[in-house]
C-alpha cells in the first residue's frame, strides 16, 4: 500500500515522502496514529494544503522531546530487586518498570518509547536506549541491584556478580599438617630410588 508519511519514519522517510509499506503495517499501525495517509488524489491534495501545520507542529514535538532528552540523557535509575548469589534475577526489570521509576523521577515516558529488546534479567549496570521523537534518541543507564548499599558500590564501578573468596585461608598450613606433608614427599622420593 503507498502511504504518505506525516512524520519522519525511522530510515523509509520523512514528511511527505510516498513510500509503498505493507497492508498490515499500514492499516494497523500507521492510519490508526496518524504517522501517514492513504496516498490517493484526495490525500496528496489534502497534505499539500495542509504541509505547514504539519511540519509545525512535527517542529513542536521534536522541541518538547529534545527538552525532556537534555535531563534525560546519561540519567541513571535504580531498580532494586530480589536476586541470587550469581546476579541472576528472581523476575525481570521490563520497560513498565522503567516508565514506572522514571515517573517518580517527574519524567512522563511512553513504554513504546523505551528500546528494551528484552527484559533485564541481570544485576548490574544496563545502557537503555530512549527513542523520545523519531529524531530524538538518548539512552539512560539502569542500575539493577539487591540493595541500595550494593547499587552505590556497583555506581562507584564494583563488579558485585563475580564470587570472591577469602585467600587467606588457602596457604595457611597448621604445623601439623606442614610435617605431615613432608612425610609424604619424603616417603614418595624414597618410592621412586628403590
Amino acid at each position: 500500500m503507498k502511504v504518505i508519511l506525516l512524520e519522519r519514519l525511522g530510515r523509509s522517510g520523512t514528511i511527505g515522502d510516498e513510500i509503498t509499506v505493507r497492508d498490515g503495517y499500514a492499516r494497523n499501525f500507521l492510519l490508526p496514529q496518524g504517522k501517514a495517509l492513504r496516498a490517493t488524489e484526495a490525500n496528496r491534495v489534502k497534505f499539500e494544503a495542509e504541509r505547514a501545520v504539519i511540519e509545525k507542529r512535527n517542529e513542536e514535538r521534536r522541541n518538547a522531546a529534545a527538552g525532556i532528552a537534555e535531563g534525560l540523557n546519561g540519567r541513571t535509575v535504580v531498580m532494586i530487586r530480589q536476586a541470587g548469589e550469581t546476579g541472576q534475577l528472581y523476575g525481570s526489570v521490563a520497560a513498565r518498570d522503567i516508565v514506572d521509576a522514571l515517573a517518580e523521577d517527574g519524567y512522563t515516558i511512553q513504554r513504546s518509547q523505551i528500546e528494551l529488546m528484552d527484559p533485564i534479567k541481570s544485576v548490574g549496570l544496563h545502557e537503555v536506549p530512549l527513542r523520545l521523537h523519531a529524531e530524538v534518541a538518548v539512552s539512560i543507564n539502569v542500575n539493577v541491584a539487591r540493595s541500595e548499599d550494593e547499587a552505590e558500590r556497583q555506581a562507584k564501578g564494583e563488579d558485585l556478580t563475580v564470587t570472591t573468596y577469602d585467600d587467606d585461608s588457602e596457604g595457611d598450613f597448621t604445623a601439623g599438617q606442614a610435617d605431615a606433608a613432608a612425610e609424604e614427599r619424603e616417603s614418595f622420593s624414597e618410592d621412586e630410588e628403590a
